[in-house]
């Protein structure tokens, strides 16, 4: 089952990923809250986020287990941090938004059939929600809880520059490539750039589901830190260790075939018979290419390929063929048993239907 978070550990601290609606696909926060709590306590925690929201019920869930873990939490949007995600975004230490990024609160919304009581019980548990997150929203921003309360009320989207002047956010980054490939029409007030950002960018995965070989920069990859050694930015696989043996500089487990090969299969070009290989060319091959397998299989709507790929060290072609093969089988097949558009074939003309029509009554 595909999962809208994922978590993983890293030798100083954890990473943790919402990069989809949020409590989508059938999983709730039950999963999430359980890998956070195996997390140590004290551990640092880089929380990710590009997501429209979601389930307010788990987010409020996310929000009390973060505020709760004593280790320290850099929140970096990568995108959209909207809904019920904004509110996530309020139990880091520290709020880092790149100055293209988004940032919208506004109140709690939700569906319930059934009677009048139903209804009044649906409105009031809403209401309680709202006040939670209006105090979650001013306990950060320090301003009053009616002022909050009006720019939920009005659904309030923010950059980088409006959240920090309101104290949604502690730091402005510089601007990244996003992926806003979220459906934004649910929404009343999302800016014009981001509707036309998803425009263009649904276009762009409709005319091609996968980028070529040169396009490997992240579309929603977080902003990450230059390696002071390396001058490459660290973040999206594991790292490298450049004391370690370069024949196997990114390990076996990452697809690193061996000290002759690059991912993909690309030669390398420097064999141990004449010259030792050059470890910060190497990690900068094999983070272009993770990028690169990563960004095809964001694209193509299917993430969670992207692990197997690397463990493989499938080649982008090897990638592609694979995403395309998997989009088609996961295209619906209509069958004769759905109602079909169109004239029906058991459908007879009107001009036979009018014929057999005065023929009777002749």
């Amino acid at each position: 089952m595909k999962s809208w978070y994922t978590i993983r550990a890293r030798g100083t601290g954890a990473e943790v990923l919402i990069y989809d609606e949020i409590g989508a696909y059938g999983v709730s926060a039950k999963g999430f809250l359980a890998e956070l709590g195996a997390l140590p306590d004290d551990a640092p925690i880089d929380l990710r986020l590009n997501s429209p929201g979601g389930s307010v019920f788990d987010a409020v869930a996310i929000y009390n287990a973060l505020t709760r873990h004593a280790g320290t939490i850099t929140v970096w949007i990568d995108g959209i941090a909207a809904s019920a995600a904004s509110y996530i975004a309020m139990a880091g230490d520290e709020i880092v938004m790149p100055e293209n990024a988004f940032l919208m609160i506004h109140d709690p919304s939700g569906i319930v059939m059934g009677t009048a009581a139903d209804m009044r019980d649906m409105a009031g548990t809403l209401d309680k929600i709202a006040a939670s997150m209006t105090r979650g929203y001013a306990l950060r921003s320090g301003r009053p809880e009616s002022e909050i309360a009006a720019l939920m009320a009005s659904e309030t989207w923010f950059d980088a520059s409006d959240a920090l002047d309101l104290g949604l956010a502690t730091r402005m980054a510089e601007p990244v490539r996003i992926a806003a490939s979220f459906d934004i029409a649910r929404f009343r007030n999302a800016p014009p750039v981001l509707a036309e950002l998803v425009t263009a960018q649904s276009a762009a995965i409709g005319d091609d589901i996968v980028p070529d070989e040169n396009d490997v920069a992240g579309c929603d990859d977080p902003p990450t830190t230059p390696d002071p050694a390396t001058k490459v930015p660290a973040g999206n696989v594991d790292q490298v260790d450049a004391t370690d043996d370069p024949s196997r500089s990114h390990g076996q487990s990452e697809g690193v075939a061996d000290e002759n090969t690059l991912p993909g299969g690309a030669e390398s070009g420097v064999t141990a018979a004449n010259a030792a290989p050059d470890a910060s060319a190497i990690r900068t091959e094999v983070i272009a290419h993770a990028r690169a397998v990563i960004d095809l299989c964001r694209l193509a709507g299917q993430p969670q390929m992207a692990g197997r790929f690397l463990e493989e060290d499938a080649g982008l072609d090897a990638v592609r063929a694979q995403l395309l093969a998997a989009k088609a089988e996961a295209d619906l097949q209509i069958t004769p048993h759905h109602p079909q558009p169109g004239r029906s074939s058991t459908t007879r003309p009107w001009d036979d239907v009018i014929a057999r029509t005065f023929r009777q009554k002749g």
